[in-house]
């Protein structure tokens, strides 16, 4: 099975043997592959227990929680990356769980679909539905998706939030995008940290 594009830049993004905590790990897929290719330490936060179910059985670490409660539950600069990847628009309070992810690691990926891609714009305009891609592949009736960002929205947050983005990749479905990217990227990975962080 190959690995999704995302998965793969997250992987080398994250330095051999890094601690890492995965927030809204899902089924474990990126869990499992970090820990194979990069030897990371992982452990993962879920709340749906079919997906911790499936994270066990690949015999990976996690914790049954809302991220929006916090992450009360670990000390500061526990781990050396925090991860939301296609989570971070499922919770309520973005700033907290941002926040809390920068007190336990220095460094958060997060990863996130752009609803300002260019097929999402073209389905809305000319349908006049809400775009269903493979970016974006729910329904509005049964997404997961609290929030539908774009990647100017987020960056804009970060100016105002005093979060500092430290690495940038804008991606297709089959590879990277360079030009234009909140038109012709469908997700992001952004690396934040904070402005007080010297490097």
């Amino acid at each position: 099975m190959s690995e999704r594009i995302d998965h793969r830049v997250i992987a080398t993004i994250v330095p051999a043997g890094a601690r890492v905590l995965d927030l809204g790990s899902g089924d474990g897929e990126l869990m499992d592959l970090l820990h194979r290719q990069r030897g990371a330490k992982v452990q993962g936060v879920e709340l749906n227990e079919q997906s911790i179910y499936q994270c066990v059985a690949r015999g990976l670490s996690v914790v049954h929680s809302d991220l929006d409660s916090g992450l009360n539950g670990y000390p500061d600069h526990s781990f050396d990356y925090v991860i939301l990847n296609q989570s971070l628009q499922q919770v309520r309070n973005i700033e907290l769980v941002l926040r809390e992810s920068l007190r336990v690691s220095s460094r958060v990926i997060v990863g996130f679909p752009n609803f300002a891609v260019w097929n999402a714009r073209a389905i809305l305009a000319l349908t006049g539905r809400t775009p269903v891609t493979s970016a974006l592949p729910y329904g509005w009736y049964d997404t997961p998706n609290l929030r539908f960002l774009t990647i100017k929205d987020f960056r804009r947050f970060c100016v105002n939030k005093d979060f500092r983005i430290l690495e940038s990749h804008y991606l297709s479905t089959r590879r990277k995008i360079y030009v234009w990217p909140n038109f012709f990227a469908s997700v992001a990975v952004l690396v934040l940290g904070t402005r007080k962080d010297p490097s």
